[in-house]
């Protein structure tokens, strides 16, 4: 056959693109080449770049990464949810308070609860998230003020790191909120910020290091060079029944103590009994919507959303120990009283609550119920101490926080499983699970836990009672008694909550002042006078 010439090959090329199936024809053909020239190319990127001198490029555009600088999508976001969560709980403590207070001092709840957290907030921004969560001894934390230098990622949870100071804010405004509780009704607005920069600025986050610190001493507790080591285990606190509640409750209670009880306030021993809530519509309704924020404190401390068995564990316990509880109260007060009390069963499932806070990640879903179901008698228990020493604590904050922190702290050394060890932000860790002394585990665990409880309940009343007393001192922990008897709202603040309910002036702007001036209006019948 001849040779075709040059233009020879270009005449019959041209010939072809005339005709419409060849011309099909041959970009099929062209686009085939194409792609397997393009998979070979990519082969030989993937296996061995620098054969297309890609080596020197490929070197350059590695990043230096540490590990604190990989932030786990997922498990921030997760973070992020749970604060939110927690968060919320704000709402259902100042409707709790302002339920089970009286209604001339709702006002005044409302105001130390929202301020509260807004000093929180700037402290905790300031020096407190520094004091609890940054290296430094086992004492305090001294890095990070003003959140400067922070990794981009906290410790090695690949948690965004301003996704853990949101988190842990919320937590340390829930123990701030817990101390108002104890204090309602004659607590003068100036040192009720003054003791709330104590608590949020100081007290909480400092002994929260102990136990929460990347190095607090009650952490380390057991082992070798460090606290007690022949006790051979740290202490364990999961999402907080002592470094929030049992610090908050016991706050609380010191301040109760100083300030002594509300004017007319007569306890049982004398023949009284205590103050009736004004709107137990609002007190039960906020108490329920502090069960649903824990589902933010307890599942969301482990800071991953990757230990899925872990998260729905302990979201299950909390139920459970929240559902016994209130049922054992509920049962407990009837027992006393004859009557079917929802005050009692509202802080019962609060006692469940608090309770199960601390050993939830290690519990079986059994022992959260039997934990909790006690936790119900132990509230009842403690609102009947505080009535027999005379101690006015108006929404039962040491019972349920103090008396019940320190129950759930000591039932992990009890209930402990012996199947669960520590959450990840991969999945859980389970080589070294905690076991309790009902499931063979011995006394060691019970002991760290005992110890890590009294180490920071003596401290924090101790501090806490020196903080009131120097308060109380400067004259600005409680109002006078002439404050107290026009109610808290009008002496403080100028208004009432509930303006259209008050047949007298006493609704003006001007509040007290104006009310001097104005003969009271009689009681009335819709109006008792314990419910003023």
């Amino acid at each position: 056959m001849k040779r075709l010439s040059l233009s020879g090959k270009i005449h019959r090329l041209r010939n072809r693109l005339r005709d419409p199936e060849w011309r099909r024809y041959g970009t099929l053909l062209l686009a085939g080449k194409l792609t397997g020239l393009a998979l070979v190319l990519l082969g030989i990127m993937f296996v061995n770049p620098s054969l297309l001198g890609f080596g020197a490029l490929a070197q350059a555009a590695e990043p230096a990464l540490k590990g604190n600088d990989i932030v786990n999508p997922i498990n921030t976001v997760w973070t992020l949810i749970a604060a939110f969560l927690v968060f919320g709980m704000q709402v259902g403590f100042t409707m709790l308070e302002a339920g089970f207070c009286r209604s001339r001092e709702t006002v005044n709840v409302l105001m130390e609860c929202i301020v509260d957290t807004c000093l929180c907030g700037i402290l905790f921004y300031a020096w407190g998230f520094a004091f609890m969560f940054s290296h430094g001894n086992g004492f305090i934390g001294y890095h990070w003020f003003f959140l400067k230098d922070a990794p981009a990622t906290y410790e090695a949870t690949g948690v965004a790191f301003l996704a853990v100071w949101i988190f842990q804010f919320a937590f340390a405004d829930t123990c701030s909120t817990i101390t108002s509780g104890s204090m309602i009704g004659r607590t003068g607005f100036v040192g009720d910020l003054i003791y709330s920069v104590a608590v949020s600025g100081f007290i909480y986050p400092i002994i929260g290091h102990w136990t929460w610190g990347p190095d607090g001493f009650l952490a380390t507790m057991g082992s070798a060079g460090n606290f007690l080591p022949w006790v051979g285990t740290g202490f364990h606190d999961f999402a907080g029944s002592t470094v929030v509640h049992t610090i908050g409750g016991f706050i609380a209670i010191a301040g109760a103590t100083v300030l002594g009880p509300r004017i007319g306030r007569r306890f049982k021993r004398d023949g009284g009994g205590p103050m009736m809530p004004h709107d137990l519509t609002i007190a039960a309704s906020g108490g329920l919507l502090l069960w649903f924020g824990w589902y933010g404190f307890n599942p969301g401390s482990t800071l991953s959303a990757m230990d899925l068995e872990g998260i729905g564990r302990v979201a299950a316990n909390t139920t459970l120990a929240a559902c016994a509880a209130g049922l054992t109260a509920m049962i407990a007060a009837y027992a006393m009283s004859s009557k079917w009390d929802v005050s009692f069963t509202v802080n019962g499932f609060l006692a469940g609550l608090v309770a199960i806070t601390c050993p939830c990640y290690w519990v079986s879903p059994t022992g959260a119920i039997l934990l909790g179901g006690i936790a119900g008698f132990v509230v009842v228990a403690g609102v009947e101490l505080l009535e027999y020493l005379r101690i006015d604590d108006p929404i039962g904050a040491w019972p349920v926080h103090g008396l019940c922190g320190i129950w759930g702290t000591l039932s992990l050394g009890l209930f402990a499983a012996g199947k669960y060890g520590a959450t990840g932000p991969l999945g859980p860790d389970n080589s070294a699970p905690l076991t309790g002394l009902f499931y063979g585990g011995g006394t060691q665990l019970l002991i760290a836990q005992a110890i890590g409880s009294a180490v920071t309940t003596v401290s924090t009343f101790a501090v806490a009672l020196a903080v009131m007393l120097a308060v109380n001192a400067m004259g600005l922990l409680r109002v006078s008694r002439e404050g107290e008897g026009y109610g808290l709202d009008l002496h403080e603040h100028g208004i009432p909550a509930y303006p259209e309910y008050v047949i007298t002036a006493a609704g003006s702007p001007q509040g007290m002042a104006h009310f001097d001036s104005v003969a009271p209006a009689p009681q009335t019948a819709t109006a008792p006078k314990s419910a003023r």
